[in-house]
């Protein structure tokens, strides 16, 4: 049998993900939600399991928009203007994160970010291409081929793995959790020194810090792990399974009987929202709310009946506006038992 170019690159490059499984990639972005942000810049390193690195890409990324405030990612407005568009680099992005565990710290945002600018690109694209197929005569311009919305075969996110191993951030960011794992890091904290960096070094020094919290991750315990098919866009453009997206759009057939009382059961209707320091999957926990026709929303508001969360002290996010509010705190453990609790009433009634 005759080997094709196509085939030598594929074995080629199926060689290149078995020498190097892993891929890192950090972010900056203009803003915190991929449907309203930009990204700005992109990191990326793959490497193997002696942490040994493989490939390196770093772009500034020109979104064609305002790239926000300077000291959010490093980069000023003259520097983005003459980064590259997404859609030169959007190819490279495919072939390093293309059948790789992905590694990412908060990957809703980071994850999504990518999805957005991939499928912005792609949506560009087709639009130039019909366009282009609606000319007549000699003359017409080449197809634009841009890629594919990149298909890593897991992904791995380091800020919702240290939270389902119980570990305690009092600041969420990777420096401040490498810190917590003992890994060689400065603090997050700003400094006037580092703000002089350029910021191909900084992203570059978080991605290489991020190779080394997934190892000590892996290390302390289980590693939360998903995969693309299992994850879609919210109203934000952040990348979240399924059931929590769908969760927020099923319809309440019972009115809410407002706040849940400390000590007491739960009721059909109740509002719930789940904090992101909880050990156990939010996604179960959502199920379980939604099976006992509880309502889950992702915001707190003045309707919202209790909040599940294991910290106890040193609230901080949805907690600390919780307990300001005067809205209950319960634990994952305590609120499946109150959940299964519901259960057990609704089983003794009909009997």
């Amino acid at each position: 049998m005759t080997m094709t170019n196509g085939d030598t690159e594929q074995d080629a490059r199926a060689a290149e993900v078995t020498e190097f499984p892993y891929v890192t990639v950090t972010t900056q972005a203009s803003g915190i939600h991929p449907s309203t942000a930009r990204l700005v810049a992109v990191d990326v390193l793959t490497f193997n399991e002696d942490g040994e690195i493989g490939e390196e890409f770093h772009a500034v990324l020109n979104p064609g928009s305002d790239p926000g405030p300077r000291h959010y990612h490093g980069l000023s407005h003259e520097e983005v203007a003459e980064g590259q568009r997404f859609s030169q680099v959007l190819r490279t992005l495919d072939r390093l994160l293309d059948d790789r565990t992905l590694i990412v710290h908060n990957a809703p945002r980071v994850w999504g970010f990518i999805v957005s600018e991939a499928r912005r690109t792609m949506n560009a694209a087709a639009r130039s291409n019909r366009s282009r197929g609606r000319g007549r005569g000699r003359g017409r311009r080449r197809r634009q081929r841009v890629g594919h919305v990149p298909k890593p075969a897991a992904i791995v996110d380091t800020l919702a793995t240290a939270r389902r191993q119980r570990i305690v951030l009092e600041d969420t960011r990777l420096a401040a959790l490498a810190l917590v794992l003992k890994v060689d890091a400065e603090s997050p904290v700003a400094t006037v020194e580092r703000a002089r960096l350029p910021e191909h070094e900084t992203t570059r020094e978080l991605n290489d810090m991020l190779i080394d919290v997934y190892f000590a991750l892996r290390d302390n315990g289980e590693l939360c792990i998903t995969t693309p098919a299992e994850l879609r866009a919210d109203r934000f453009g952040l990348q979240r399974s399924h059931v929590r997206v769908d969760a927020v759009e099923v319809p309440r057939p019972h009115p809410n009987p407002g706040t849940h009382i400390a000590g007491g059961n739960l009721k059909r209707g109740m509002e719930v929202v789940i904090a992101p320091e909880v050990e156990t999957d939010p996604d179960v926990l959502i199920e379980a709310a939604l099976k006992a026709q509880l309502v889950y929303s992702e915001k707190l508001t003045r309707t919202t009946s209790l909040v599940v969360c294991n910290e106890t002290s040193d609230l901080r996010g949805k907690a600390m506006h919780a307990a300001r509010k005067g809205i209950p705190l319960l634990t994952d453990a305590e609120f499946l038992a109150a959940v299964a609790k519901m259960g057990t009433k609704s089983q003794n009634q009909r009997s």
